[in-house]
Order: structure tokens, then C-alpha cells, then sequence
């Protein structure tokens, strides 16, 4: 933890830009606390400011990029700090930058995107922090024309992929099911701490399968569609209707996410369980309608193999396309 970490680096830094920033955000910064959870909490809300008015993000990086080099040691010397005052047995860093995953790609006339910017251009500043770091990076980006690139500042990415709930021929996987199961009981422990999962959460067992195969082996989707579904319901156990509703409202917005040419792309991936490494690819694996998921075989060489998000194998549209595939 870095809370005990001295935050005068920091408060200096922003004080220099205090007000600039404070004409941007529309928040004042105090920086009379030297507590880095204040700092924290108004750099907090300054940010969220800024993120409801999206024309003003460009003028705030118009504003910091002339000082990212001192922003890069002001929080050297924060860390550098913070490595001092570490538990007992404890001698490293670790910051795990998460959600840049998640980064829409906006591209310019040149063809260049912003995730080009950010992990590219910017590797200097990523990588200058004096600690070990962990950056999450959007999956279409490794899966293009920069991938090279990424390997050379970076080294070689670890992708994460699905948990496997099904084998390439459709059978159930005993070990990735259960293992979706225990990440729903370890986040439901510790406020109800003896309950059974598949009767006093859900109405039954049956209901805790169909979610974790409807998630596609993806966590956060799980969890998605369990925040939804518990929307849905007055009281637990959570109902079947619940759950179906709010699987049939994921699928929806799935429905909407399709542009109508990617449904035959869908369908053939459904079919060859492969992919191509182009545009329209990577743009669904970014938006999770296309699924990754990875295996040992019996020699211990890995397999890689990809599917349609289950949800979406339900849609009228995606069965026209795999019909007319097969004509």
C-alpha cells in the first residue's frame, strides 16, 4: 500500500497546475492535506468532471503533455518513498493499471488510433514508473498490425483467456464450470457466508448452469448477469424469470451491437471455431461477441480456439446467417 507514502511530490505537481486544472474540471483542488486520500479523492472528482464534458479531455491533455516528464518523477519519487515504508518482508511494487481493455478505438485521418497513442507513443512514460507494472490491453490491438510492435517495447503479452465452460464440440467442461461457481461463492462469502449457491441465491442448480454458460466462461459477464437478474427479483432465491429476463435483455444488446454484415463472420467462426486476422475480427473480439479460449492437449502444446458469445446463438439473425452458410 502506498497510504503511508509521502504525497508532497504529487501536491506540488498539481499545485503548479492547480489553477488550470481547476478551470477544466470545475472543482477546486485543496491541497493544504498532505494525506494521499485526499489528493486522491478530489483528483477523483475533478476527473469525473471532466469525463461528463468529453470535449474537454483534449484540452486537459493539451495541458499535461508539456509536463509528463515531471509528472513521471513526481511519482518516482512518490514510489520511491512508498518502497521504504513497506510491511515487513515486503521489498516490491506492483501497479496494475486495469480497464484499459476496455478503450473504444477512435482513429484519425492517418488511420492511427488512440490505442496506437497510448501504448505506443506513451511507452516511454508507461514504463517509467519505478516499479513493476501491469498494463490491460485492448485484445484488438494485439490481434493487429501492432502487435509486433507491442512485443518489442512490452515483450510478449499474456492474454487471458475465457474460462472454458464447453469443449469445441459443445460438451460441457466439468473443471471451467466449477471453477465459475467458485468465484460466485467467493463473492457472495463474505456477506452471506452458509449459504448453498444453487438453493438459497438460486431458485436451483439448474439456474446457476444456465448463467455461467450463458457468461461464455467470461467473469465480468457472469457477474453482470447476476447483478442483472438480482434487479429482476424481490427476494432471494433468485428466480428462473429473473434470470432468463436478463439474459434475454443482454442478448438484446448484443442483437444491437452486430452491424448486419458480421453476422455471416459470425457464423463462420461458429462453424470453423477459427478466426481471421482482420478489421471486422478484431472488432468483435473487442466487443465480446467473439470468445477466446485456450487448452493443453494431451502433448502439452496449447490450442487456441474461438466460438460466439452463447447469447448471441439465440438470435434470429446469427441462425439466418449460419443457415445461409451452409446452403
Amino acid at each position: 500500500s502506498l497510504t503511508t507514502a509521502d504525497p508532497k511530490p504529487l501536491i506540488s505537481w498539481f499545485k503548479d497546475r492547480g489553477k488550470a486544472l481547476y478551470d477544466l474540471g470545475q472543482t477546486q483542488i485543496q491541497m493544504d492535506s498532505l494525506d494521499v486520500n485526499v489528493l486522491a479523492s478530489q483528483f477523483a472528482a475533478m476527473t469525473a468532471n471532466i469525463r461528463a464534458v468529453p470535449s474537454e479531455r483534449k484540452k486537459i491533455r493539451d495541458l499535461v503533455n508539456p509536463h509528463t516528464v515531471t509528472l513521471v518523477k513526481a511519482l518516482n519519487d512518490f514510489i520511491n518513498d512508498g518502497r521504504t515504508k513497506l510491511p515487513a518482508g515486503k521489498t516490491q511494487l506492483v501497479v496494475i493499471a486495469d480497464n484499459l481493455d476496455r478503450i473504444v478505438p477512435i482513429y484519425d485521418d492517418h488511420g492511427r488510433s488512440n490505442h496506437d497513442e497510448i501504448f505506443i507513443d506513451r511507452s516511454d512514460q508507461l514504463k517509467g514508473l519505478n516499479c513493476h507494472l501491469i498494463y490491460t490491453v485492448p485484445i484488438a490491438m494485439v490481434y493487429s498490425n501492432r502487435a509486433n510492435d507491442l512485443k518489442e517495447v512490452y515483450g510478449n503479452p499474456d492474454l487471458l483467456p475465457m474460462i472454458m465452460v464447453q469443449t469445441p464440440d459443445g460438451a460441457l467442461h466439468e473443471p471451467g464450470f466449477e471453477k465459475l461457481k467458485e468465484i460466485l461463492r467467493r463473492r457472495i462469502r463474505p456477506f452471506l457466508p452458509q449459504v448453498s449457491l444453487g438453493k438459497d441465491i438460486f431458485e436451483g442448480p439448474e439456474v446457476v448452469e444456465q448463467l455461467c454458460l450463458a457468461s461464455g466462461g467470461h467473469v465480468r459477464e457472469l457477474l453482470l448477469l447476476v447483478k442483472e437478474s438480482l434487479n429482476r427479483a424481490n427476494s432471494l432465491p433468485i428466480p428462473t424469470r429473473a434470470v432468463r429476463r436478463a439474459m434475454a435483455e443482454t442478448r438484446d444488446t448484443y442483437r444491437r451491437t452486430v452491424e448486419e454484415h458480421q453476422w455471416a463472420v459470425l457464423a463462420k467462426v461458429a462453424r470453423n471455431r477459427t478466426i481471421d486476422n482482420d478489421e471486422d475480427h478484431r472488432d468483435l473480439l473487442f466487443r465480446r461477441c467473439l470468445m477466446e479460449y485456450r487448452f493443453f492437449d494431451d502433448d502439452s502444446n496449447m490450442q487456441c480456439w474461438y466460438d460466439v458469445h452463447p447469447l448471441i446463438k439465440a438470435i434470429p439473425e446469427f441462425k439466418e446467417a449460419q443457415t445461409a452458410l451452409q446452403l
